[in-house]
């Protein structure tokens, strides 16, 4: 496969803190981001115009799943299938605690299994509480930026006011990283749109 500007993996949290329907409000949310016309331009518009995308769901230290493999998105019709199947996704991962170490870890391996080489690499980490199970995140963090890859978080922030501060401290990493809040759930799509933009963009932070 021809080399591609940017591998995105999204990763969303299922722990328990996650109910069906704001799992429901996240992947719904997540793909009409997806669909939204600037992302799908970002998304084709580079150097190699395409990019690979995939979802992983995690919770705790032992439930992460890769429910959409890496997708090739080199057109429009491709983003848009791309969006259809994360709609599509259903919660097979069990809620659990919030170990958000555990989701970095699977998350490196899933960027291992890229089929074409990325110019940049982006895990695109969705949560509503700081990590309490299995390794902690900051050292697992410092790992990938090491080599490159860029972590970056959306916060939801109806469950821990102060989440933001805690991802800045101990997820976020890497070149151009940066964290972005929002309120609760029903705010995830426009949040999500936001977040992707900016990420596939690569515009440097303030």
């Amino acid at each position: 496969m021809d080399n591609v500007d940017l591998a995105l993996l999204l990763a969303l949290d299922c722990s328990a803190s996650v109910t069906y329907e704001e799992f429901g409000l996240m992947a719904g949310g997540l793909a009409g981001a997806l669909r939204d016309p600037a992302v799908i331009s970002g998304l084709i518009g580079g150097e190699f115009h395409a990019s690979l995308g995939a979802l992983l769901l995690w919770s705790g230290s032992d439930a992460q799943e890769l429910l959409v493999d890496w997708t090739r998105i080199a057109s429009r019709d491709d983003a848009l299938g791309f969006a259809d199947a994360v709609d599509n996704t259903p919660r097979v991962v069990r809620g659990g605690l919030t170990a958000i170490g555990q989701a970095l870890i699977a998350c490196l391996a899933v960027l291992d299994t890229q089929p074409a080489r990325a110019r940049r690499q982006v895990i695109d980490v969705a949560g509503d509480g700081s990590s309490n199970d299995g390794t902690p995140p900051g050292p697992v963090r410092d790992r990938l930026a090491a080599a490159g890859i860029t972590i970056n978080g959306l916060c939801i922030l109806h469950e821990e006011p102060d989440l933001l501060a805690y991802y800045t401290r101990e997820v976020i990493g890497g070149p151009g990283s940066f964290a972005m809040t929002c309120p609760d759930y029903p705010a995830f799509s426009e949040a999500m749109r936001q977040k992707l933009t900016r990420e596939i963009e690569n515009r440097p932070v303030a």
